[in-house]
């Protein structure tokens, strides 16, 4: 009697489980096929922007060549370098920022810390795009929106709110036991030895997280660069390249190269991840002195 009670559990537990990854295979399919589409049309040798087949009849990698020798209407490498500088500067500062308010308010005890926390998590309720208009015309008072100065601009608009973004490294700092802290200190460590010799190397997980996102958000903005660049086209963004070649007077004939573009922009933050992703699985370790 048990061996079958046993048998019809595993039997369920089976079935359970093909369905499971039925259902994930499906999903997955369904995520992946507008990419694999992308990626094959990248490659299809021809113009315009419907076609009778799902896959291309004849391939070819002018659209790609195309983008980096044909500048008459739009400089793709231009934006590509324009946005990977104001992307790095961004990450390296927001990281930054992050990191040190997450550090200040998990680890130490200053006035005003509960009403810093609390008004930056009702600031984190409204999306950013909300103080567009606002942040536009502040830095168009300080002569920010006009000649080499609109790289500057998007970088101070990107990592400027890093501050009030802390929570989820706060949540994690947390974890880490104050009595290590307690033992570097009576060890003689400074509070800035204490956060970069042991708070940070013990961060490591969630500090490529952050490193990812902060890099990510620059990388793929399109409202803040639209309303700052305006039309100084040789500071434009990826994001608003490739928003202009799906416009009417050029969709027929950058389509094709508005395919490959979306494969180029890909391909950082694909790098940035397969570098930094051996830092997820990273525990904490480390001992509290006795």
């Amino acid at each position: 009697m048990a061996k079958k009670v046993h048998g019809g559990m595993k039997a369920k537990r089976i079935t359970g489980d093909v369905i499971t990854y039925i259902f994930l295979i499906l999903v997955c399919i369904a995520w992946l096929l507008p990419f694999f589409w992308l990626v094959m049309q990248s490659f299809r040798d021809g113009k315009g922007q419907f076609i009778s087949t799902f896959l291309p009849t004849a391939y070819t990698l002018n659209n790609y060549k195309a983008l980096f020798t044909e500048f008459d209407v739009m400089n793709f490498p231009r934006m590509f370098l324009n946005t990977f500088g104001i992307a790095c500067c961004t990450c390296v500062i927001s990281t930054f920022f992050v990191l040190s308010v997450s550090y200040c308010t998990s680890r130490l005890k200053w006035k005003m810390r509960k009403p810093y926390m609390n008004m930056a998590m009702i600031l984190n309720l409204f999306p950013g795009f909300m103080t567009m208009v606002a942040v536009y015309f502040i830095l168009k008072a300080l002569g920010m929106t006009e000649g080499n100065k609109i790289p500057l601009a998007l970088i101070i608009c990107f990592s400027s709110g890093a501050g009030t973004q802390f929570y989820v490294m706060k949540g994690f700092m947390d974890t880490i036991p104050k009595a290590l802290d307690e033992a570097a200190a009576i060890d003689g460590c400074t509070r800035w030895q204490i956060f970069t010799k042991i708070t940070l190397p013990l961060c490591k997980p969630m500090i490529v997280y952050q490193i990812i996102t902060s890099f990510m958000a620059p990388w793929v903005d399109f409202v803040f660069a639209k309303v700052i660049v305006r039309t100084n086209s040789q500071y434009f963004t990826v994001s608003i390249g490739l928003w202009n070649m799906l416009e009417k007077e050029y969709v027929d004939t950058w389509f094709v190269r508005f395919c490959a573009g979306a494969v180029l922009v890909s391909i950082p933050i694909s790098i940035l991840f397969m570098i930094t992703q051996k830092f997820y699985q990273e525990a904490m370790n480390g001992a509290v002195k006795g």
